[in-house]
């Protein structure tokens, strides 16, 4: 209950595919992680609440450049009866003295979007496996540095991207891959989320209660506001993007060839400073994010998808998914699940009988353990994959291929509406290995 409370208010390598790590890792006497942490804001803080729970976890050290975050972080450890982890601070490239420690086998980055790129390359060539949160890099050249550096270092990369595993997204995977949908036509998901309180707040809490970012504000109003004014494009792809790679076996037999955006104008976030604080000066800046942006992929075997980034207007919380074949469908938005020769004609069944029956084993076995965890208990699951994986010195379950592919979305994105909607050739990261790699995210208990 208190790591809920907290959140609240505060696989191995496919044939031709060498990433594992090298090197002596792993605190041997012990058979713990020796785990740091870049990054204890809010999201940071809620992978910290993941650790302390474990056995098999050493916090070994936290870095972060705010006072503030650090003493939230080291009160709540040693609120948990935890050793204290060394501190570093005084400047952005303090996470480098960490990194330079050789008794800390893995990091787990959650600093702004800006950061994430330097700060992986330069955990992988101190020889540290990377969970990295959303996204890798902030352009197409800085993903490839992303990739070229596990392959030189054979350090393996995870994108921390918790959809992947939540409940309903694990079942309908289930199901696509028992076959029930068919063979799959047209895939959809997205970002559709009113992030209005998350990118204003008044300073004194983490979300709304007024119409501040930047230095006055706090937590993710400080730093991700500036993008939604700089950037117009898809700015988070992967909640939508990374289930839609698995039931389409993304990088493993399939691959996205390439893309076009397409962006609304941009009205809602000064239209709601106005509201909140009629006159007031971020009401009259010029936010470039477009308030809904559509775009479409292809694939080389065929299927479409469709992502869409949605956050800056009134709305319930979803992400769009739809996955459709040749024998029905499943659509979140509506909860419905329609399958050809079981369904009615014409009529939908309620997705949760579906789901009840083909929820993913995973989910049934370690249910009891993602109680309390944020999201939903998506975010035990993804953290749990990237501890496994580093203590079984295997592959991630979602790897660096996976990882940049469905962030990578964001800069293409960009270039296509820069270009008046000019469809971007996709990056082929596997280098031609998508082929003959087959998919084993989730498939048995490996990388969990």
């Amino acid at each position: 209950m208190e790591r809920r409370d907290f959140i609240k208010n505060g696989a191995l390598a496919a044939a031709g595919i060498s990433i594992l790590p090298t090197g002596t890792l792993f605190a041997k006497d012990n058979g713990k992680v020796r785990l740091g942490y870049i990054g204890v804001g809010a999201r940071g803080m809620s992978h910290i609440s993941e650790g302390v729970l474990r056995d098999d976890v050493d916090i070994v050290a936290i870095c972060d450049t705010q006072e503030s975050s650090l003493k939230i972080c080291r009160e709540f450890i040693a609120k948990k009866g935890k050793p204290a982890a060394k501190e570093y601070t005084g400047g952005i490239d303090a996470y480098k003295a960490l990194l330079d420690r050789k008794d800390i086998d893995a990091v787990i980055i959650a600093t702004p979007w800006q950061f994430h790129h330097s700060q992986a390359i330069y955990a992988m060539n101190a020889g540290k496996y990377v969970g990295c949160e959303v996204i890798a890099g902030l352009t197409v050249s800085e993903h490839w540095d992303i990739v070229n550096t596990s392959e030189k270092t054979g350090m393996p990369y995870m994108t921390l991207e918790n959809v992947c595993y939540r409940r309903d997204v694990m079942a309908a995977l289930n199901m696509v891959r028992q076959g029930l949908f068919g063979e799959m036509i047209h895939l959809e998901g997205g970002y559709q989320h009113d992030l209005r309180e998350v990118l204003f707040n008044n300073g004194k809490q983490y979300y709304g209660g007024g119409v501040e970012y930047g230095p006055k504000a706090l937590s993710e109003a400080q730093w991700r506001t500036q993008f939604n004014i700089d950037q117009d494009g898809d700015l988070y792809p992967t909640h939508g993007a990374g289930p839609v790679m698995q039931y389409a076996n993304i990088n493993r037999g399939n691959r996205f060839t390439n893309l076009v955006s397409f962006s609304s104008k941009a009205r809602g976030l000064a239209d709601y400073v106005e509201s909140k604080s009629p006159g007031h000066p971020n009401a009259k800046l010029n936010y470039k994010n477009g308030d809904v942006t559509t775009t479409m992929i292809n694939c080389a075997n065929g299927e479409t998808v469709m992502l869409s980034h949605d956050v800056h207007l009134p709305r319930p919380y979803s992400l769009g998914f739809r996955v459709q074949g040749t024998n029905g469908l499943w659509m979140d938005v509506n909860r419905s699940i329609h399958i050809e020769g079981t369904s009615k004609p014409h009529a939908w069944d309620p997705a949760k009988e579906w789901f009840d029956k083909y929820d993913h084993p995973l989910w049934k076995k370690y249910e009891k353990e993602a109680v309390g965890a944020g999201h939903g208990g998506m975010d035990w699951f993804v953290f749990n994959a990237f501890i496994l994986a580093v203590k079984g010195k295997k592959q991630t379950p979602i790897d660096v291929y996976d990882s940049v592919t469905m962030s990578v979305i964001t800069p293409l994105s960009t270039k296509s509406l820069k270009e008046g909607n000019k469809p971007q050739e996709f990056p082929d990261f596997t280098k031609g290995k998508w082929k003959t790699r087959k998919n084993t995210f989730a498939l048995d208990d490996s990388g969990f």
